[in-house]
C-alpha cells in the first residue's frame, strides 16, 4: 500500500481532444498533457497519432537528477509495447527544489484506443540514492471514436 502523503493522482478532461492527469511520487509531480493530432493521423491506414506534454516538478527539498525511463505501451487489439531508456529525449535533467522540466514526445497508436504509464529512475545528488518516480497512466483516445 503507498502512503497517500507520498502519492496524489488526479485526471481530468481538457476538452474533447485533450486530457491531463498528475501523480505525484515522493515529491516528485509528473504532470502529463495528452492530445490527439488529427493533422498527423491516417485513420484509414490505422494511423492515430497522440502528443504528450511532461511537467516534472521536485517539491522535495533535495536535488535531483532524471536517469532513465521506463514505460508501457497498451494499443487496444495489439500486443504492449514496453520502451526503455537513458533520459527524456536526450536528456538527463537535474532538478533543484522548486525547478521543472517540460518536454513534448508522442506515440503512434493503430487502433485509436490506448493508455501509457511507466516511471522514472531518479537519483538525489546529495547522496546518490535512486528511487522510482510514477508516471501517471494517461489514456489515448481517437474523439470520434467516442461517440
Amino acid at each position: 500500500m503507498i502512503d497517500s502523503k507520498l502519492k496524489e493522482k488526479s485526471y481530468k478532461f481538457l476538452s474533447e481532444n485533450k486530457a491531463m492527469t498528475t501523480d505525484t511520487t515522493k515529491g516528485i509531480k509528473v504532470t502529463v498533457d495528452t492530445e490527439y493530432q488529427q493533422e498527423y493521423s491516417n485513420p484509414v491506414q490505422r494511423h492515430y497519432v497522440f502528443t504528450y506534454q511532461i511537467t516534472i516538478e521536485n517539491l522535495s527539498d533535495k536535488t535531483i537528477q532524471l536517469l532513465s525511463r521506463h514505460w508501457d505501451i497498451i494499443d487496444l487489439t495489439f500486443p504492449k509495447r514496453e520502451v526503455e531508456g537513458e533520459g527524456v529525449v536526450g536528456k538527463q535533467p537535474i532538478l533543484e527544489p522548486g525547478q521543472m522540466h517540460q518536454y513534448v514526445s508522442g506515440c503512434n497508436l493503430k487502433s485509436g484506443f490506448g493508455k501509457m504509464y511507466g516511471h522514472y529512475t531518479m537519483e538525489r545528488l546529495v547522496d546518490g540514492k535512486r528511487f522510482k518516480v510514477n508516471i501517471p497512466e494517461f489514456e489515448m483516445v481517437v474523439p470520434f471514436k467516442l461517440n
